[in-house]
């Protein structure tokens, strides 16, 4: 598989000549500076693409072009934003960028409750905890009916915590669920907003009376839509599943189980109507058998995100070590190697994978970087799935 690694453009702290010497292969980007919803220039899209090709690499996946949240509730705006994206993914076709990397998740781009939980050992991870979602749900965001999506364990747990609760510790999870993890990827929410939650119960408030049927109805709209762009360009669009997979905010989720994934595959029944395998987010969910469902859609399969989870019960999970969890990236790498082997002897083009989150270790913390996307941890985690590659093809040449 292609190593590759998001970078978040030039004005990223960790530059492309740290990740050339790496051994990284190719780019994961955007044009972050565009806003949603605005065409992406074929004059903009070359000027990434020359600047990372001058430094031995290529632009091998764009993450993300997104998908404005009118496309996904169908508002009256949703074909002129559709039109706009078909223009963006023609002139992505035309300057030879070829895989898109894009979700489908109302709102919520991913969520975790504390950005930096410790490890024995001085590292930290992101973590998600359940009841502290439940919380931020019922007595920050204030949803209405918000206390009936939740078992009554985690009501209660609620309640206990609500007694110690201070006004920092309401904050810092405003903060991490929808301002750190989302503003640094065309979120919705940017650390510049005065009034976040405001904000955001106002985009929840859009997919009012839009269910799980409705929210498949659009995606397929979407997707049937921009199919003929992508048969003229041969481009790839694999969408990301939704991070964590399970229903959160009253909002339907589409793309959280091997259900899901049959469903949005054969509802638009064409090769480039494809997958992100993120082993990461699907790994957080206990209904989904990971490895399973590799061997099931990797021929569908048009980028990999080689990250994984441990659940540790109740609803909660840990992003666990590169080695670790119960993604099974050994297997993984094994599945999707062969893979990218059969496609290159049918004439295929090669499979990009990158790392995706990583602990924060050494110096990544007092460094500013997004949260898990920290250099030396994801360069460790580099390491060590380069070393699971090149096992896995030492098998394979026996």
């Amino acid at each position: 598989m292609e190593k590759t690694w998001r970078w978040f453009g030039k004005k990223d702290k960790i530059t492309l000549s740290m990740l050339r010497q790496i051994g990284v292969e190719g780019i994961v980007t955007a044009l972050h500076e565009v806003k949603n919803g605005d065409i992406w220039t074929e004059e903009a899209i070359m000027d990434l693409k020359n600047y990372i090709e001058s430094y031995g690499m290529r632009w091998s996946v764009v993450e993300s072009l997104p998908v404005c949240e009118a496309i996904k509730y169908a508002g009256p705006e949703r074909d002129q934003l559709i039109e706009n994206y078909i223009i963006s993914l023609e002139n992505l076709g035309k300057c030879g960028v070829k895989t898109i990397c894009y979700n489908f998740m109302p709102v919520l781009d991913w969520a975790r409750t504390d950005l930096k939980h410790p490890w024995p050992d001085g590292s930290t991870s992101l973590y998600f905890d359940y009841a502290s979602f439940a919380y931020f749900d019922i007595k920050i965001l204030q949803r209405q009916g918000a206390e009936n999506d939740f078992p009554a364990e985690i009501l209660a747990k609620v309640e206990e915590m609500d007694k110690t609760m201070t006004p920092e510790g309401k904050h810092q999870l405003v903060e991490n669920i929808i301002v750190k993890t989302q503003g640094f990827v065309n979120g919705n929410i940017s650390e510049g907003d005065k009034e976040p939650i405001k904000k955001f119960k106002a985009l929840l408030d859009l997919y009012k009376g839009i269910d799980k049927a409705a929210l498949r109805e659009n995606m397929k709209y979407f997707l049937n839509a921009i199919m003929p762009v992508c048969e003229k360009w041969d481009i790839n669009m694999c969408v990301h599943p939704d991070d964590p997979p399970m229903e959160v905010l009253g909002l339907p989720r589409i793309v959280r189980t091997a259900e899901d994934i049959d469903w949005f595959l054969g509802a638009v029944d064409n090769p480039h109507n494809g997958l992100t395998f993120c082993a990461g987010s699907l790994s957080a969910g206990e209904q989904n058998q990971v490895v399973e469902m590799a061997r099931k859609y990797a021929s569908r399969t048009h980028f990999v995100h080689m990250r994984s989870c441990e659940v540790l019960g109740g609803g909660n999970f840990i992003e666990a070590p590169h080695y670790a969890g119960r993604a099974h990236l050994v297997e993984l790498t094994r599945i999707f190697t062969a893979e990218e082997r059969r496609r290159n002897a049918n004439g295929g083009i090669g499979l990009p994978m990158r790392v995706d989150h990583g602990k924060d270790i050494l110096d990544d913390a007092v460094n500013g970087y997004n949260p898990g996307y920290g250099f030396y941890g994801r360069m460790l985690a580099l390491g060590q799935v380069t070393g699971m590659m090149a096992a896995v093809e030492d098998e394979m040449a026996k």
